[in-house]
């Protein structure tokens, strides 16, 4: 099973806007260009909205059936571990390797040596075909790499063999993530990390390291750019001689994840990808959720309460939602809006609040990233939440198309 060249993560909290999402996917490859859809959805997600992980399957088939969709699309067990894949097993044809707690255990000292000797090879000056300076290569060095990343690789090679004796080995795409860390993994890291998983037979099609600047939930990145651009682009060289050496799948791309709204490094990223003519995977998080709250905001009424009660609730709540998110988030508590001046807002002035339009003078970066972990409290309105969306699937299902195609992949593929 190939994953295909572009491909795009789209999450989507409560299942009701697989068609808009598919819709936007649909509009691309029209334009020409072959995106994938990959329906994501973390055990943590389904936890929170008390879903299961086989309704992110029946969302993937009964969009692609009602709208005739022909192409490849997956349905990803987001960020799972062995303590959490089992009930994905069953549904999902793509699994997020999450093995990021790894990185820095310690490892038996013996494999470490082992992977230092089975390196001796690359110390010196090692050369990657597209970067302008070779890479000075220490035994010093690759004992520090073995010992931050041997055992991440070594979880992910048992997650792996967990999914190939129950699914069967060719059945699903493998990504491997090391995203949600702190530190940022260097191209010579990733490149001694896939040498790692080669050597533990996982045939990643995808990887997500941990790039520089911060991938915060649902606003743009923040960080040096032109660092950004300079790493990117090596790891895309350092994977495509990674390929080549250590005999990992052709198709083995980056995947950044992104948290959604990457939209300063997005021409980055392309001009990269169609310098060397590589895939990319972008996961877009929570990006539906946020505009299905916009689009209840726009149709007023009793949907326009509903998003504010959302926040108003989430205000209340700031602790205990930020929390599990608090490595991904950035939100400066006195720039947030009281509830009383949202009791008083218009559907106009809410949804320009939330929708990230770089420039406008409503929009909010700290409002928008409390919404974006505020899914919760819309869980806990059970029907309340769901069937306002069923009332207002039109305008919703607008939102959420129009941001997918003109803010995401229209920035992504030039289009």
């Amino acid at each position: 099973m190939q994953l295909g060249k572009y491909s795009l993560g789209i999450g989507d909290r409560f299942s009701h806007q697989g068609v808009a999402q598919l819709r936007a996917i649909m509009k691309a490859n029209r334009a020409g260009v072959d995106v994938s859809p990959v329906w994501n959805k973390s055990n943590r997600e389904h936890t929170y909205v008390h879903s299961h992980p086989a309704d992110v399957r029946q969302e993937a088939d009964a969009a692609v059936a009602k709208l005739g969709f022909t192409g490849k699309y997956f349905v990803d067990a987001d960020h799972i571990n062995l303590g959490t894949v089992a009930p994905f097993v069953g549904t999902a044809d793509f699994f997020t390797l999450d093995v990021a707690s790894f990185i820095g255990k310690e490892s038996p000292v013996e494999a470490v040596n082992a992977f230092v000797a089975s390196c001796s090879k690359y110390i010196g000056k090692l050369t990657i075909p597209g970067i302008d300076h070779p890479i000075e290569v220490t035994e010093e060095l690759l004992v520090k790499i073995a010992g931050k990343f041997l055992a991440a690789t070594q979880q992910a090679s048992e997650i792996y063999s967990f999914l190939k004796e129950k699914k069967g080995e060719g059945n699903f795409i493998t990504e491997v993530s090391m995203d949600e860390v702190e530190s940022p993994q260097t191209p010579v890291d990733l490149f001694f990390i896939l040498k790692m998983l080669a050597d533990k037979g996982v045939p990643a099609q995808t990887i997500a390291p941990k790039f520089t600047g911060r991938f915060n939930k649902g606003v743009d990145y923040t960080g040096d750019v032109a660092q950004f651009a300079k790493e990117f682009e090596e790891d895309v060289l350092v994977i495509d001689f990674a390929v080549k050496e250590f005999g990992l799948p052709a198709e083995l791309k980056l995947s950044v994840h992104s948290g959604s709204d990457k939209f300063s490094i997005y021409p980055v990223m392309a001009a990269v990808i169609k310098k060397y003519n590589k895939g990319i995977h972008v996961k877009t998080a929570g990006t539906t959720w946020l505009e299905e709250v916009i689009g209840l905001a726009l149709a007023g009424g009793k949907a326009l309460d509903a998003a504010k009660f959302i926040y108003t609730e989430a205000l209340g709540r700031k602790d205990e939602l930020c929390a599990p998110y608090a490595d991904v988030i950035d939100i400066d508590a006195g720039k947030l809006p009281s509830k009383e001046e949202v009791a008083s807002w218009t559907s106009e002035k809410y949804a320009n609040t939330l929708r990230h339009i770089p420039g406008h003078p409503d929009y909010n970066p700290n409002f928008r990233q409390l919404i974006h972990v505020g899914y919760k409290v819309a869980s806990e309105m059970g029907t309340t939440y769901t069937d306002l969306l069923k009332a207002h699937a039109d305008v919703v299902g607008s939102c959420v198309e129009e941001n997918i195609y003109d803010r995401h992949l229209k920035r992504l593929f030039n289009l």
